[in-house]
Formats: structure tokens, C-alpha cells, sequence
């Protein structure tokens, strides 16, 4: 069975592969400095209660925007799985072209949802990834990644609300019956959920212009679920976006076709 690994600035998610489907999927908070014996821990009690095992695990593919963490998930991997994780960024063939100016710099968790958008749906892609930030990455009909755009989340910018302006409160994202909202609460709700829509669907409207093609929205992400049924501009919600890409890395690579 894989062990897939996917690590977010907020949410890092475990997700096993029996080799025919997904059987589990677990997420937790994502700490730096949680060590290889504490995730061991967690995932030994987890797999328990799925009837699954440590032992039942025979690979593992991990991929990590937080570069402290990496040290850890590779020793849980090795440790107590018993296996060498393969690892986003280190001698991984992705199996699809960087078309940018500085491909080092591509976030391992926007290439990995390239890769799963692409295999999922044809012609031309543009990912919205609304996590901690949200990222807008395009993904050519052939597959290639070419670029995107970064925005805060609106987690981010809620938190950004509350902790700039003295007298205004910490309040829940919700989507509001209405815009104009009648006190600070519904105020502040309505300008951060109706404004974040509308930042979506305006830079979705001008990556398409710029693009020049027509092109598939998918949003992704651990926050996406709160826009569904709010715009017309995403044409399709997909939760699995993620591990799909990482599954079919691990099968483009040695290992995972042994």
C-alpha cells in the first residue's frame, strides 16, 4: 500500500492507496517541529482504526511546501514504515515541462495539482488552490505548467482584518445571505467572503483574457468547499486533485512501477 503525504503550510494530509482506490484519508495541523516518533504515533492509531497497519504500508511519496518538516516525514518513512519515501523536489521526475523563468521556485504543491488536473480533465487548465494562500497556476492542454498567480488566503486576510484594526473582532468566515451587511460582524463577514469571490472570479477572468484560449477552472484546496454554489466562474470542485497528482508521480518513477 502508498502512504501519500501531502504537507500544506496549514494541513498536511495522509492518504492510503490500496493499489486499486483510496481506503483512508486523515489530516493534522501542520507543525514544523513535530518529530518523526510523534506522526508514528498519530498514524499508528489512525491506521489501527481503519483495520490497517504500519506494516501494511510498503511505499511512500511525500510532498512538502514547509522544507523544516521534510527532515521528519523522512524519518517516519524510514523509521517505521521501513521504506525510502520518495520526495517532491529531490531527483522525482514529474513527467511534465516547467514552462517559467525560474522553475526551482514552483511550489511542489502547485505541480503536483497540475499534474492531477491534467489527467483528470482535458484541454487547457487553470487550478484554484485555496489554502493559506491561494494560488491560480495554469496548465497547458499538453500538460506543461506555465505560471499562475498568489494570492492570501482568506483565512490569511481575515486574520490580517482582525489583527490591524484594533477595534474590530475575531469573527467566523461564513457566506452571508446578503452583501450589505446591518453591524460589524455581518459587515466584516460579507467583505471578506463576497470580496474573495470576487477576487477569484477577477483573476480567473483576466488569466483567461491573457491566456488567450479557452481553458477548464478547477478549484481544489482545504477552504474551496466554501465557494461552491457562490460562482459560476469554477467549473468543477475536485477535493482529490492532490493525491491523484501524487499517485500518478509515483507511478511515472521507478519505484512506483516496480
Amino acid at each position: 500500500m502508498l502512504l501519500a503525504i501531502e504537507q500544506g503550510n496549514t494541513n498536511t494530509l495522509f492518504a492510503v492507496h490500496d493499489g486499486a482506490a483510496w481506503i483512508a484519508q486523515w489530516r493534522a495541523a501542520t507543525e514544523a517541529a513535530r518529530t518523526a516518533d510523534e506522526y508514528a504515533v498519530w498514524l499508528a492509531q489512525l491506521l489501527g482504526m481503519a483495520g490497517l497497519s504500519m506494516n501494511a504500508v510498503d511505499a511512500c511519496i511525500v510532498s512538502s511546501v514547509v522544507p523544516q518538516s521534510i527532515f521528519n516525514l523522512r524519518n517516519l518513512a524510514r523509521r517505521y514504515l521501513k521504506v525510502e519515501p520518495m520526495i517532491i523536489g529531490e531527483n522525482v521526475d514529474l513527467g511534465i515541462e516547467l514552462r517559467i523563468q525560474k522553475p526551482s521556485e514552483a511550489g511542489a504543491d502547485r505541480l503536483v495539482n497540475a499534474i492531477g488536473a491534467h489527467i483528470t480533465y482535458p484541454g487547457a487548465l487553470l487550478v484554484v488552490d485555496s489554502g493559506t494562500a491561494t494560488t491560480f497556476d495554469v496548465v497547458a492542454k499538453d500538460g506543461a505548467f506555465e505560471g499562475g498567480a498568489i494570492a492570501p488566503g482568506i483565512n490569511l486576510s481575515m486574520q490580517a482584518l482582525h489583527d490591524a484594526a484594533a477595534r474590530l473582532p475575531r469573527v467566523a468566515i461564513r457566506k452571508p445571505g446578503h452583501v450589505i451587511g446591518t453591524d460589524t460582524v455581518e459587515a466584516m463577514q460579507s467583505g471578506i467572503y463576497w470580496g474573495y469571490v470576487s477576487l477569484i472570479e477577477g483573476l480567473i477572468g483576466r488569466i483567461k483574457a491573457e491566456f488567450g484560449a479557452p481553458m477548464t477552472v478547477v478549484a481544489t484546496g482545504g477552504v474551496a468547499s466554501l465557494f461552491e454554489g457562490a460562482t459560476e466562474a469554477i467549473d468543477h470542485f475536485d477535493h482529490d486533485l492532490t493525491i491523484l497528482g501524487l499517485l500518478e508521480i509515483f507511478r511515472r518513477n521507478p519505484r512506483g512501477r516496480a
